[in-house]
């Protein structure tokens, strides 16, 4: 039945590869849509019978509408599918193989100046405790560079701020040493002082909580970020990534180590990490056209 197979593919994908429950759930989500279309065509082959041309079919049925990133990223998920039929011996072979990817643009994200970071965090309101979590979440979003899904996970047992840094669980259960500012870890020790009491004993190491003593939701989070954005006249397109992006971005612009600031952003290739290497570039590149003679 096909809940078993989406039940046995995302043991898969989260005890074998090791991949975070955002993408488990990305890809069984691209794969229920591919046998869905398969069954809608009635009575046409089973997985096993499946070729290239029903994978292009499907992307070009399924994918009308989407963004290159998002016709690729199915395409991944039916790859990782495939190849794990050809593991559990259901194929011999992978008919996402002769399918061309869409070819993609690099993408350049968002970037906050210095100047900007620091209104929207200034403009927190610390005269309750929310004010002041807040402050600290906007504080270690920038100054660590965490994934927000990182932050909403993080524990308290997790940050050591004697000793300067934080220990963060990040994509496939991988873990990293991040160094914690003065700023981060002083606007952390504050919340701390005022939080309330978890809801529940398994959120008693949770470090951000909302009012309910419940962990804070991603969507949350970037409501939070967003409303913080607006009221320091901030008018970018802006999100808790958009932090990270600027961290990383700065740290460059100061001549940080391309490895180091992949290290501190827990990225596996090098490659994710050059990206920032173009936003710079493309800063500079912007003012020389800007005061060019031959503008």
């Amino acid at each position: 039945m096909a809940s078993d197979i989406l039940k046995n593919y995302s043991y898969y994908l989260r005890v074998e590869r090791g991949m975070s429950s955002n993408t488990v759930s990305s890809y069984c989500s691209d794969v229920k849509a591919f046998m869905a279309w398969m069954s809608s065509l009635g009575g046409h082959g089973s997985l096993a019978a499946v070729d290239s041309e029903d994978i292009a079919a499907f992307l070009a049925d399924h994918s009308s509408g989407l963004s290159k990133r998002s016709q690729s990223r199915e395409l991944s998920a039916l790859t990782s599918f495939f190849d794990w039929l050809v593991l559990e011996g259901e194929r011999k072979d992978n008919p996402c193989d002769r399918v061309d990817s869409p070819k993609i643009g690099r993408y350049l994200p968002a970037v906050l100046s210095v100047e900007e970071v620091g209104a929207i965090i200034d403009g927190v309101d610390t005269r309750d405790p929310k004010g002041i979590r807040d402050k600290a979440i906007l504080e270690i979003l920038y100054g660590c560079g965490l994934r927000v899904s990182e932050l909403c996970g993080l524990l308290i047992s997790h940050v050591y701020l004697d000793e300067g840094f934080v220990r963060v669980v990040g994509k496939g259960n991988k873990e990293r040493l991040v160094p914690m500012g003065e700023s981060a870890a002083a606007a952390f020790g504050q919340w701390l002082a005022v939080r309330g009491e978890a809801y529940a004993p398994e959120y008693s190491d949770i470090a951000f909580l909302n009012r309910f003593g419940k962990p804070l939701s991603r969507v949350s989070v970037f409501k939070m970020v967003r409303e913080y954005a607006l009221l320091a006249g901030v008018t970018k397109e802006i999100s808790p990534h958009t932090f990270r992006h600027s961290f990383a971005t700065h740290l460059i612009e100061n001549g940080a180590d391309l490895r180091v600031v992949q290290e501190m952003l827990g990225h596996e290739s090098i490659t994710t990490t050059e990206i920032y290497t173009h936003i710079d570039t493309a800063t500079w590149q912007a003012a020389i056209l800007e005061h060019h003679p031959r503008r």
